[in-house]
């Protein structure tokens, strides 16, 4: 349970009635049929559990009926211990004695070497259903270099903490795909892991439009309305910044901004993703003219801190804590918008785009998937602006999607 004990500090007891299976749980159920005689290479890190806390990488050991034989792990590496953005080498497994291949170092794709004598890869990560959140990423190149190798993919399918229904944010444009936005689909695409892998393989939105030998092993129990909390599963922190699962939401809302790096969105303190602040910012005022706005499902009180690390380090901080009050009536990418809309009508000499560095500014654009949210909204600094270009594709995404769902 090594693996486990870098995060019990930040999990919430969530000992619910079980209602949910996981991929890995039913794998286990059928007693590993898929992977019979094969040669595994197992795609995972610290979320990799089934519903008893088990590993899969200490479940996968001690089976007979197939040998692993390799580990990948994605950004933040196999035990999540690395920052966003900070590459790692591969390096052996001290408790399994195998090598664990990094995909977020000098490689972001399996190379030819990694995969000899590898069957089937075996996908099992815990993702937050942001098509920035690189864990997809990793998916997608995993299924590639599979395609490429004639090896047989799986993937082990698990809850999206966004639920399969919130579908927010326009589709990538051609020239913005990227590593934080790797396939036209929105920002908030409500799809789980098994799904989104089985839509970008027969939609072509892999490399070259290769398709892999894909297999998705479902959860039993799981619906689309499903909060996480609702699963009865106990959340494992995806990385150091998303430690319980309605963090997610809050990345929605102010995680986009947030890569500028010029306003303090709680990284570095104990909200992370929560908050919307800066040194020159009156807390008091914005939380006022935040909550005037009378944004369904949301509230805004006055905080003050000083982090630890990250922006405004050391200095003091004041600004917003967001509260979702009713997360059924709210549109959590324009929240951060609606902010920065109410800080420029109080600090227009304050413009967060030209205090930031042009590589956070192209971030901020890949993320989003285009440069036009950033131009049209900085021209009159107004969240209506760009409300009709943040929904233009939902529709017919939903659409397409729909025919990969796996649950109702």
């Amino acid at each position: 349970m090594k693996r486990l004990v870098l995060y019990l500090f930040f999990v919430p007891l969530l000992f619910l009635n079980g209602k949910v299976l996981l991929g890995i749980d039913v794998l286990q159920k059928s007693n590993f049929s898929l992977l019979k005689g094969k040669r595994v290479g197992l795609i995972t890190n610290q979320t990799g559990y089934n519903s008893k806390l088990k590993s899969t990488i200490e479940i996968f050991t001690s089976q007979k009926e197939f040998k692993l034989v390799a580990l990948f792990s994605p950004e933040h590496g196999i035990d999540g211990i690395f920052s966003a953005g900070q590459p790692y080498n591969n390096h052996i497994d001290k408790k399994t004695g195998l090598m664990v291949y990094s995909l977020y170092g000098n490689f972001k794709k399996p190379e030819k070497y990694m995969l000899k004598g590898i069957d089937v890869l075996v996908y099992d990560i815990q993702d937050t259903g942001i098509r920035a959140y690189t864990y997809i990423t990793t998916l997608g190149l995993c299924m590639e270099a599979a395609a490429e190798n004639n090896i047989e993919f799986v993937v082990l399918d698990r809850p999206n903490p966004l639920g399969g229904v919130r579908v927010e944010g326009n589709i990538v444009e051609d020239n913005f795909i990227s590593f934080v936005s790797p396939y036209k689909i929105p920002y908030v695409y409500g799809l789980t892991c098994g799904e989104l892998a089985r839509l970008i393989n027969d939609e072509g939105m892999l490399s070259s439009k290769v398709k892999c030998k894909l297999t998705v092993v479902p959860m039993r129990g799981w619906q689309r309305k499903m909060q996480f909390n609702d699963t009865g599963l106990i959340w494992l922190p995806t990385s150091t910044h998303v430690p319980y699962p309605f963090t997610p939401y809050y990345q929605v809302a102010t995680g986009i901004v947030g890569e500028l790096q010029t306003m303090s969105i709680g990284i570095g303190n104990t909200l992370p993703f929560q908050t919307f602040g800066a040194t020159w910012i009156n807390g008091d005022s914005l939380a006022t003219a935040m909550n005037k706005l009378g944004l369904p499902g949301l509230l805004f009180t006055p905080i003050s801190y000083i982090p630890y690390y990250g922006t405004f380090k050391d200095s003091v901080i004041s600004g917003v804590l967001i509260h979702i009050t009713d997360i059924n009536r709210v549109n959590l990418m324009k929240i951060q918008f609606y902010l920065l809309e109410i800080i420029h009508k109080m600090y227009p000499a304050k413009d967060i785009f030209k205090q930031a560095k042009d590589s956070r500014i192209k971030m901020f654009d890949n993320v989003l998937g285009t440069d036009k949210l950033r131009k049209i909204f900085t021209n009159r600094w107004r969240t209506s602006d760009i409300s009709s270009l943040l929904i233009q594709d939902i529709e017919n995404f939903k659409k397409l999607s729909k025919k990969y769902y796996l649950y109702e």
